[in-house]
């Protein structure tokens, strides 16, 4: 999981927030949350910020089937050295039972396009893009592997540094998430999804490589998994170097995520398979969601005056 910290009001006050691609709203518990997976966060306290104004439209949002209840606000944001006066945010008031407990994040920075925002509010990338605030209108993440190198998200520039090779373009299939055409996804040689193109989503909040039910069973299958407890499905770790990889071709380039990357090792010694099933609607495109497992791998820059995401294997 990966998380920053952003600053909310004057004074300003801190939150860790997932930087997530996957949706476009900020939000972040404030002092009259009650659930009790809030009392473990920083909380904002309007109070205590002279810039913040209340705008009292009552908000639901929907992460995962799991509801955010609360009220929108408006304040100054800062992120590093950028700072936005009247964000829209919204101020949560109660959460699902069994969200966000024990999780070493206060809120979410969704990044995604407007049309996926609540209606009548304004991203806030879209902000510092239409305002000027940064030289050119996309951001980039380079995701780290390694513990002891930081991660990094670059708003309106990249830093080359981060990746080998040249970045491939790839067109936004649909401006609502940030979503491409795959052509195919092939192991051992053999195409085992996506065998007429499909569709895939670029997801910083999820942490696993999600696709359809009965592709990820044949997955499940080839790297041998067995069920671990109702959800979880574990591999015996002495076999992931023997795993072959699993290989997206994407725009005629393959896009290889090795066994060591789709299979996790708690620190109990267990391995653990990272492929999910997403909820497929019917007569809906094959889709499959590349999160950070993925994202790890290849250094990511979103586009938006293009429309297109650019990608190139992480140094």
């Amino acid at each position: 999981m990966y998380i920053g910290t952003i600053a909310i009001g004057t004074p300003p006050q801190e939150f860790t927030v997932i930087f997530d691609t996957g949706s476009s709203d900020l939000w972040v518990p404030s002092i009259h949350c009650h659930s009790p997976s809030c009392l473990t966060h920083n909380l904002f306290n309007p109070h205590k910020s002279t810039t913040f104004k209340l705008l009292d439209n009552r908000i639901d949002l929907i992460y995962a089937s799991r509801r955010i209840e609360g009220v929108l606000g408006q304040d100054v944001i800062q992120i590093g050295n950028l700072l936005h006066f009247n964000q829209t945010f919204t101020l949560s008031q109660k959460l699902s039972k069994d969200f966000f407990q024990n999780v070493p994040f206060d809120g979410v920075l969704g990044l995604g396009f407007p049309s996926l925002a609540i209606q009548g509010t304004t991203p806030l990338f879209d902000n510092l893009k239409n305002l000027g605030l940064i030289p050119y209108p996309l951001f980039a993440f380079y995701l780290s592997s390694r513990r002891e190198n930081g991660s990094v998200l670059m708003f309106g520039g990249v830093d080359h540094s981060y990746h080998t090779g040249k970045l491939n373009w790839v067109p936004v299939s649909r401006t609502h998430y940030w979503q491409i055409t795959i052509g195919r996804i092939s192991m051992n040689g053999e195409v085992i999804a996506c065998t007429r193109g499909c569709q895939a989503i670029m997801d910083t909040g999820t942490t696993s490589l999600l696709g359809p039910r009965r592709h990820i069973a044949k997955i499940q299958t080839l790297i041998r998994v067995r069920p671990f407890g109702s959800l979880q499905h574990t591999v015996p770790c002495n076999i992931t170097s023997t795993l072959p990889p699993l290989i997206f071709t994407i725009k005629g380039i393959d896009y290889p995520v090795p066994a060591q990357a789709y299979i996790y090792e708690s620190s109990q010694g267990l391995c653990y398979s990272t492929f999910w099933n997403v909820k497929q609607l019917k007569n809906e495109a094959e889709t499959w969601v590349l999160g950070n497992v993925f994202l790890k791998l290849y250094f990511s820059v979103y586009d938006r005056e293009k429309y297109r995401i650019g990608l190139a294997p992480a140094v």
